[in-house]
């Protein structure tokens, strides 16, 4: 089960139920490469061992749900360029004219 070859990611199908996500940006043999092991738990539910630090659910309902997962997490990082924040002087402080 390949998915479409000019995407960065892609699922490949290892046995009956296993499957693993890949980042075509590295090259094979590089262990950054596999960004996820997804194993079948039931007919209804899969659980994803996350091989990257990433912020997503341990369990889906199927691999392509993981997938779009991980594809939107990716889309969703670079959506923006950093957001430039005013730098201004502190605000200055009156003294108090004691008379």
């Amino acid at each position: 089960m390949e998915q479409e070859s000019d995407q960065r990611f892609v699922l490949t199908q290892v046995n009956a139920e296993a499957w693993a996500i890949h980042d075509l940006h590295y090259p094979d043999g590089d262990h950054r490469r596999i960004v996820c092991r997804i194993y079948e738990d039931t007919p209804a539910d899969v659980e994803v061992l996350w091989l990257r630090d990433l912020p997503l659910a341990p369990r889906y309902p199927s691999v392509d749900d993981v997938l779009e997962s991980v594809r939107r997490f990716q889309d969703a990082s670079r959506a923006t360029r950093p957001i430039p924040i005013p730098h201004r002087p502190p605000p200055s402080l009156r003294r108090r004219d004691r008379g």
